[in-house]
């Protein structure tokens, strides 16, 4: 084993750090996995950071680089700030680590970045594509110029702009700080030179390709990377982009050439899960030369069980319809005689016959594939209308009153044959008219593609595969429905349910394990690790890595590594209040004449909300800033109501909204004296958000925040895992609400100097019970069980050391 000490990013690695690289190295030589689950202040990254590149350094090993997997920003960063600790504590003759982030073109397009050329997020992604088909087309086999000359145009287009006296026009496009040597609009192309001609196309692109090396099987794509990775350690996406700018190659495009190149890659769940963005981008990661790191490792299950579904949206259904209707009306007219209308942008007949004959598809295929999608989307018109009509009568009278929903197409907790699926056979549709559709989507996206001289994403491929992996897939580990989602498009007829809703064929997959699993077991091997992984074993099942134990002899190791800061510094209290179930506490204003609760008449409700408002106010009042978790944003809503007639703290309502106004919130729960923040525990500031030093002092978390247990797709999951677990409740629901709990109390103690107070608010925490979870607390004596009457008590023990800290 090599000396992993030199490449340790600190002078005294704790004992956890020790074992946890050690026993994390030497099982990945093994082809294993290290499971940790580690408390805050352990240093997971560094273990996991100081192991794999310990391996991908020795000449001894197999393994090429580090590939970091985590489904949350803040620990995206802390990878990069760790990587660059790490270098600069090398020996002064050790070469840098080098280290890439993966990001989506929209973070690096420097157009979208700088809003212009008519590029925003909402059509970065097409008009990629169609730029670089028609760079490509320009500079390809039989193209009209080549890539430099693309590249040397769109600069020279600047220049005579300048050169002229137009400073209006000669704006260079800036990015990352950087200027670039391209105009903010985009360049076009034409025999008689860039100016006024008809083609645009995208220069970074064409400097890209430029760049590349001649084709040839030896050829290497990180030739075009116009900088040493070696050399330059940890390359962020800002950095990324300052350094494509500056040369005026394409950033996104180098990234996916310096993929092999560089030691470290980290990136999201998305670059190893999703089966697009494995196919196009980051396919080449996956295999045994990849040390593999699943940071935020709790959500590895509900994140993957979402990348590995699908469906397809009412839309979609329509817009496929269209495309096969274009590809089908000049062959239709001609039979019948007629002229095809609709202008250039129709494929006239000999193309769509040439385009058939050259595939297996046939013109029959076409029209029995058209009828297929046009009687499948008046299904699910009639199901939608028929769902409405029943659940809430009249609603075309009140159609903004309609929330978001779900329409089961089987008995969630009975595995059966779908409703659609049973529609379809009853209705002469066999399985070659569900298969097929896919090939004929691809062959009609081709024919629009070469008609209209343009490159962009259709509709009939997506719509094709999905129903393909509607026919193929099994009725128990996967659950069908009709998803709907509150939209609103005045388009639509006031008395049209597609004004208020966008529908969608939804297909879920509800045990992800084998997905899981089977990805897992490309790499050579890797860690998996969390702060909230307990009961491990349970863990291990719903990831699949106990079937790569036992089948394929891979091994797994399991560690513990728990608080290892002052005990002094902490409070931690499972207090037994009344559950905080539904049954117990009612909805909010529940029990009173008026159904209208506010001041102190909320601790008149019932005797459950008096105990949970007492505890709260009693938490909320410690000095400093202090955390309320609630199962649900309406309860946050109460829970905050109560707390701001009780005390004299700001109190801060989080509610169900974008990136930008929670990121607003935060800081000003971080700003100034000691405030009270309340939050849904299915929201985002209870997990990966940094309450380091001061602010934060307490975190109470009131309930198990089990998802809602009626929903058609939670009960599906359920009977899923027990098909597949025994225990449907326990591995579906009771032990994910347990992590996200965990997860809200682990923001307080981030550090050896931090003081707080943790509050487990609900007697299923406290006391052994029929549905106790405090098998699911690490087993550590951390969380004493408390009356509601002693929690006063055990506060005032810590609030000295708060008012000092």
């Amino acid at each position: 084993m090599t000396d992993w000490r030199s490449i340790f990013g600190h002078a005294d690695p704790y004992d956890e750090q020790v074992d946890g690289i050690e026993t994390a190295a030497e099982t990945a030589r093994d082809g294993g996995f290290t499971v940790i689950e580690g408390a805050c202040g352990t240093g997971k990254t560094m273990i996991a950071l100081t192991a794999g590149i310990d391996l991908v350094r020795d000449p001894e090993s197999d393994y090429e680089r580090v590939f970091v997997l985590t489904s949350v920003k803040q620990q995206l960063r802390q990878f990069e700030a760790d990587l660059e600790t790490i270098n600069e504590n090398l020996h002064d003759d050790a070469r840098p680590v080098s280290g890439l982030t993966l990001v989506g073109k929209a973070d690096v397009c420097p157009y979208n970045r700088e809003g212009c050329a008519g590029i925003d997020d909402g059509n970065v992604y097409d008009r990629c594509e169609t730029l670089r088909e028609r760079t490509r087309d320009l500079t390809g086999e039989g193209g009209e110029t080549t890539a430099g000359s693309l590249a040397a145009q769109a600069r020279s287009q600047q220049i005579g702009l300048a050169d002229s006296g137009r400073q209006d026009g000669a704006t260079y496009l800036e990015t990352a700080g950087e200027p670039t040597p391209y105009p903010r609009d985009l360049p076009t192309y034409s025999d008689g030179g860039p100016v006024g001609g008809e083609t645009e196309y995208c220069p970074f692109y064409a400097q890209y390709l430029e760049d590349l090396p001649e084709d040839g099987s030896d050829s290497d794509p990180s030739e075009a990377v116009p900088y040493d990775f070696t050399r330059e350690g940890m390359i962020t996406p800002e950095d990324l982009v300052a350094l494509s700018a500056r040369h005026g190659t394409c950033p996104h495009s180098v990234m996916g050439a310096a993929l092999g190149q560089v030691e470290v890659v980290v990136g999201n769940y998305y670059h190893a899960f999703d089966p697009r963005t494995t196919g196009t981008f980051t396919g080449a990661l996956l295999d045994d030369s990849t040390f593999v790191v699943c940071d935020e490792a709790h959500m590895l299950e509900p994140r993957v069980r979402s990348l590995v579904s699908d469906g397809v949206a009412d839309r979609t259904l329509r817009d496929a319809e269209t495309e096969l209707s274009r590809v089908i009306q000049p062959v239709k007219f001609e039979r019948e005689g007629r002229s095809a209308t609709g202008g250039s942008k129709t494929a006239d007949a000999d193309l769509v016959r040439a385009e058939l004959n050259d595939s297996d598809v046939s013109y029959d295929e076409l029209v029995r594939s058209l009828e297929f999608l046009q009687d499948l989307r008046g299904e699910l018109d009639r199901r939608v209308r028929a769902h409405l009509d029943r659940k809430h009568r009249g609603w075309q009278s009140t159609p903004r009153d309609l929330g978001d929903d779900e329409i089961p197409l089987r008995d969630p907790a009975e595995p059966a044959e779908d409703a659609i699926s049973e529609w379809a056979r009853e209705a002469g549709y066999t399985d070659v008219d569900w298969v097929r559709v896919e090939a004929v989507g691809a062959v009609a996206a081709r024919i629009l593609n070469e008609a209209e001289d343009e490159d962009r994403t259709r509709a009939a491929p997506a719509v094709g595969r999905v129903l393909g992996e509607w026919y193929r897939r099994d009725h128990t580990t996967y659950f069908r429905e009709i998803e709907l989602e509150r939209t609103w498009d005045d388009a639509e007829p006031a008395d049209s349910w597609r004004r208020v809703y966008n529908a969608r064929l939804a297909l879920h997959n509800c045990v992800p394990s084998g997905a899981i699993g089977e990805r897992l077991a490309a790499f050579g091997g890797g860690i998996l690790m969390s702060a909230t992984l307990e009961p491990i074993d349970a863990f291990t099942e719903v990831t699949g890595l106990d079937y790569l134990a036992r089948e394929e002899d891979r091994p797994v190791v399991e560690r513990r590594y728990g608080l290892h800061f002052p005990d002094e510094n902490r409070e931690s209290f499972a207090v037994a209040a009344p559950k905080f179930t539904y049954e117990n506490r009612g909805r909010p204003g529940q029990g009173t004449a008026s159904g209208d609760v506010s001041g102190d008449d909320h601790e008149e409700q019932n005797p459950t909300r008096r105990h949970y408002a007492d505890a709260i106010t009693k938490v909320a009042r410690l000095p400093g800033n202090v955390l309320v978790g609630m199962p649900s944003y309406s309860e946050a809503d109460w829970a905050a109501s109560v707390l701001s007639d009780r005390v004299e703290k700001p109190v801060l309502l989080d509610a169900s909204s974008d990136d930008e106004t929670t990121e607003s919130l935060k800081s000003e729960f971080f700003a100034g004296e000691g405030k009270v923040l309340v939050t849904s525990l299915r929201g985002t500031l209870t997990e990966g958000v940094d309450y380091s030093g001061d602010r934060l002092s307490a975190a109470v978390v009131c309930g198990v925040p089990i998802v809602n247990t009626a929903s058609p797709r939670t009960k599906a999951v359920r009977r899923a895992y027990e098909e597949e677990f025994g225990d449907g409740f326990t591995y579906a629901l009771t032990i994910p609400a347990v992590r996200k709990a965990r997860q809200a109390i682990g923001r307080v103690i981030r550090s050896p100097e931090d003081v707080g107070v943790r509050v487990l608010l609900d007697e299923r925490y406290a006391r052994d019970s029929w549905d106790s979870v405090r098998p699911y607390l690490p087993d550590d004596g951390e969380f004493q069980p408390v009356s509601p009457d002693m929690l006063e008590m055990g506060l005032d023990r810590i609030r000295p050391r708060l008012e000092s800290s």
